[in-house]
């Protein structure tokens, strides 16, 4: 008997597993890479090390950013598309497990958790959508929910599962404590999606850009994110994120520093107008060392031309900054 897990990494998906080795059966395991999720991969793979099950990680990037923009069953609180994002990975999961020839597929979804996708509603919408209706055990919350195939075949023991539900981590926390397993990160997981501040770069892009790129999402989470008419401005907060816009920019894109001062790396996409390079440069200038007018270093590949502009007042900072 083997059975497919899907692990992200965190707590519920590692005691999902263990309950499932617990009675016997081989487990393998997948991890979906989005760039989005805030468990990294690299949990997903200390946890099928620690167990000694093999991982398959499916980067599902650029599948992905078709679900982010249009999904069926619409977002969350932000830009989180939970039951599609759900139905997307487990539609995967399902082909994986065909090929490798596991009997069912297990998760560590947990009753009533997480308010879009956990509910007992949307677990239904879930499976239905994903051709796995009855198919799809939960073993933390198995007891508190109808038998699948699993366990009416007697491939899994009911009675060995669990009847965890809600939002709380009490018992998961405690469980790991009982089985010794202290070195899980991510308590409660999570996706950048939920996030205010990063759904709504994404939205702004959505609207401003047609094809969006996986370069364009990865932008969203690096340096300050101003808008200027059809203008994208991002302004480096460090010498990590300055080296990471510098990495990234695109070959039209424009560059910005200013001379004899310690400040951001800063880009411009879109059209090169006057106004934009006016308004790049004074917001380079703004979270600069300098203190009044500077001049500034632009350009494509080279910074040769030059512009002195005063730093921009925290007042328009506002206006132009996406949110």
């Amino acid at each position: 008997m083997k059975a497919l897990a899907l692990l992200s990494g965190g707590l519920d998906s590692t005691l999902a597993v263990k309950l499932i080795l617990d009675q016997g059966i081989d487990v393998e395991a997948i991890n979906f890479v989005t760039t989005f999720c805030l468990c990294p991969t690299r949990e997903a793979v200390k946890v099928a090390k620690k167990f000694k099950i093999p991982l398959k990680i499916m980067n599902v990037g650029k599948e992905y950013l078709k679900i982010l923009r249009n999904p069926k069953y619409g977002y969350g609180k932000n830009m989180n598309p939970c039951i599609d994002c759900r139905i997307f990975m487990l539609k995967k999961a399902k082909k994986y497990a065909k090929e490798i020839g596991t009997s069912f597929i297990f998760t560590g979804e947990v009753l009533d958790e997480r308010p879009m996708s956990q509910r007992r509603k949307a677990l239904d919408i879930i499976e239905k959508e994903a051709g796995l209706k009855g198919k799809i055990l939960r073993p933390l919350s198995a007891k508190l929910l109808p038998e699948t195939e699993a366990e009416k075949k007697g491939w899994v023991n009911r009675e060995k599962l669990l009847d965890i539900r809600g939002r709380s981590r009490k018992r998961q926390i405690q469980l790991a404590k009982d089985w010794k397993i202290n070195d899980y990160p991510c308590p409660s997981g999570g996706c950048l999606l939920t996030y205010k501040e990063f759904a709504d770069k994404v939205r702004d892009l959505f609207e401003h850009k047609k094809r969006v790129t996986m370069r364009d999402i990865i932008l969203l989470k690096i340096g300050r994110h101003f808008r200027f008419n059809k203008n994208k401005i991002i302004v480096g907060r460090n010498e990590t994120e300055n080296k990471e816009l510098l990495n990234l920019k695109k070959l039209d894109d424009f560059v910005f520093e200013v001379s004899g001062y310690n400040g951001p790396i800063t880009i411009l996409q879109g059209p090169k107008t006057k106004e934009a390079v006016e308004k790049a440069a004074s917001l380079t200038v703004r979270y600069s060392d300098a203190r009044g007018k500077a001049l500034v270093k632009f350009g494509r590949k080279k910074l040769n031309k030059l512009i002195i502009v005063s730093p921009i007042k925290d007042e328009e900072i506002e206006k132009l900054r996406i949110k």
